[in-house]
């Protein structure tokens, strides 16, 4: 219930729509009992020929008045007048019908909306340690799938929960009214009233049931998604490994395991609607067999018999309906659990309550025994260490040994444990995270580029796009050259995460986008590792020209580029072991030594 009240509760925001469509479903809803009613005179009057009568003379006077009006009008005439108040009673409930649908849709498509809008924000204010731990396919699957899960809770279950309600009381009004004016036997009222309850309990337990089966059917399109995901971004491999087989039989039972799912879901919802049909119809049956004696002795007309079974039958719809509402929501209430779940996910990275704008950097960045641990794995050990301006410090060591995880730190992309990171005398922890970043370039191994202009790309994070600034960019990263054989140069769309690029132009726009950021730190994660020398060449010249008059982290694939950096930083097992000059380590004969020996051997 909680979750459900939550989940109704983005649709405050819209009320206004929801008020006005709640008005044109009570008005259908009025409109339906006040056709049955019709029947009565319509039969027996224009139809049999016989005066209607109202037994029960305490009935309002309004009713009786309207009787007596009828019986007085001849049958030809009376005919046309219930033909034309038929035409407009029903032109008029299509009207209501749909005006509140399309009102009704309106509503749903608002809460979406904002919904969708609330979980990508969440998306980019969570922070990293939460996406190590998360796959791709199950996020996208929860603001796709889930969030239309819930639109057909609010499009159709808050609809037929305000209409088939309001169906109900006014059909249950009209039985009972008949039932009283026309003084039909109290049996009748008891069959059509134990209808509800005979249907509400095996109805009860399908929905309970179909939560759970619906979280499993979420969980297992979450499944596919992540396969197509993986596939797509892994294309290459899998067709280098032969592994296409494979792949498509992992998707092929992925997708039966999803329909499945769906087939269990559909086995219970499918059979509420002629299990309520099967039952009403059986009390229907039963009041006409009661009312036809009645008839034939003369006790009841046939068209108050005709109108009270139909009314009893009328109640079917609402009961069906509302009954397909109790399941829409246990379905709601599975993908909301998800997504709330989402929703609530605590953010680690937290700006503190005003937080002070970094100034530009002008001094030094400066660790201070800094350790950090994912989750019970401790991959940094009393890190300390300092990076005057303008100087550039290089990380090496073994895979695993914490190097770009020591580098995240300087960016707030993850917080320390125990220690700290300062800036210019200030624990990045005390300020604005926006003036922190906003001061920080980085390249890293894997580039990662939109589908977009190369112009866009370069420009990342500019509304205003000044194009000569990035054309200047482009030239002090060698990429200037091969945008300009680009079919529409620097407008041209480069494909999803640069797919039209090589490794080198990937990276000589990234390398670009630094530069035209102009940050007073730079951060190079292994930016050169997957490249032929030719591109290497290229790009790391752009990065030599980069890094003057800057603050440098680098991760250093091939140590031949750091032998002049301003100290090197030697790690192992998150510890760091050693620290100097190029030539200091190698005289030393440690880690250093050995790892830019065995490189210089392997060339």
């Amino acid at each position: 219930m909680k979750n459900y009240l939550r989940l109704i509760g983005y649709v405050k925001a819209h009320l206004w729509i929801l008020a006005i469509a709640a008005v044109f479903m009570i008005f259908s809803a009025v409109l339906q009992p006040i056709s049955l009613g019709g029947f009565i005179p319509f039969i027996d009057k224009v139809m049999i020929g016989k005066d209607i009568v109202i037994p029960n003379q305490n009935a309002p006077g309004f009713l009786l008045d309207i009787i007596s009006k009828i019986n007085s009008v001849p049958r030809v005439r009376l005919l046309g007048v219930f033909i034309m108040f038929y035409i407009i009673l029903f032109a008029l409930r299509a009207v209501f019908i749909y005006c509140q649908q399309f009102l009704m849709r309106e509503v749903s498509q608002r809460v979406v909306r904002d919904i969708r809008n609330l979980l990508y924000e969440k998306l980019l204010n969570l922070s990293m340690n939460f996406y190590a731990h998360s796959r791709t396919g199950t996020l996208v699957s929860r603001i796709t799938y889930d969030t239309t899960i819930i639109q057909d809770a609010v499009s159709e279950g808050l609809t037929d929960l305000i209409w088939q309600s309001s169906q109900f009381i006014f059909s249950l009004g009209m039985v009972i009214c008949i039932a009283v004016f026309f003084r039909v036997n109290i049996m009748f009222i008891f069959i059509a009233l134990v209808v509800t309850p005979l249907i509400v309990v095996p109805l009860v337990q399908i929905g309970k049931r179909l939560r759970q089966i619906s979280k499993k059917s979420q969980e297992s399109m979450a499944g596919i998604n992540n396969i197509l995901y993986e596939s797509i971004a892994g294309i290459r491999i899998i067709k280098a490994f032969c592994m296409e087989e494979y792949e498509k039989q992992k998707f092929r039972d992925q997708n039966n395991h999803f329909k499945n799912m769906i087939m269990k879901s559909n086995k219970r919802i499918l059979a509420v609607s002629p299990l309520t049909e099967l039952v009403t119809m059986i009390s229907a049956m039963v009041i006409l067999w009661l009312g036809g004696q009645q008839v034939i002795l003369g006790a009841m007309t046939i068209g108050t018999l005709t109108v009270f079974s139909l009314s009893v039958l009328s109640l079917s719809r609402p009961i069906n309906r509302l009954s397909r509402v109790h399941n829409v929501n246990q379905q709601a209430l599975a993908a909301a659990s998800r997504i709330f779940d989402m929703l609530d996910e605590e953010v680690a990275i937290k700006e503190k309550k005003g937080a002070k704008k970094l100034a530009p950097i002008e001094d030094e960045v400066i660790f201070s025994g800094v350790s950090f641990k994912y989750t019970n794995i401790e991959v940094l050990s009393d890190i300390s260490f300092k990076a005057k301006a303008g100087s550039v410090i290089a990380f090496v060591g073994p895979s695993g040994a914490g190097k770009t995880t020591l580098i995240s730190l300087i960016a707030r992309f993850y917080d320390p444990d125990k220690g700290n990171v300062r800036i210019d005398g200030s624990d990045i922890r005390d300020v604005a995270l926006q003036s922190l970043r906003n001061q920080i370039g980085i390249v890293t191994q894997e580039t990662v580029l939109f589908n977009d202009t190369v112009s866009a790309n370069i420009a990342y994070g500019n509304k205003n796009i000044d194009v000569n600034k990035v054309i200047e960019s482009a030239k002090t990263a060698n990429a200037h050259n091969f945008i300009m054989k680009m079919p529409n140069q620097y407008n041209t769309i480069i494909g999803e995460r640069g797919f039209k690029l090589s490794g080198g132009e990937k990276q000589r726009l990234a390398i670009a986008r630094a530069v035209f950021k102009n940050p007073p730190i730079l951060i190079f994660d292994e930016a050169t590792s997957q490249l032929d020398s030719e591109s290497e060449k290229l790009v790391q010249e752009a990065i030599d020209r980069l890094m003057q008059d800057r603050t440098v982290f680098v991760i250093a694939h091939r140590l031949s580029t750091i032998k002049h950096a301003d100290t090197i930083v030697v790690m192992e097992n998150g510890k760091i072991i050693d620290m100097g000059k190029h030539d200091e380590l190698i005289e030393r004969a440690g880690l250093y030594k050995k790892l830019y020996t065995m490189q210089f051997e392997s060339f």
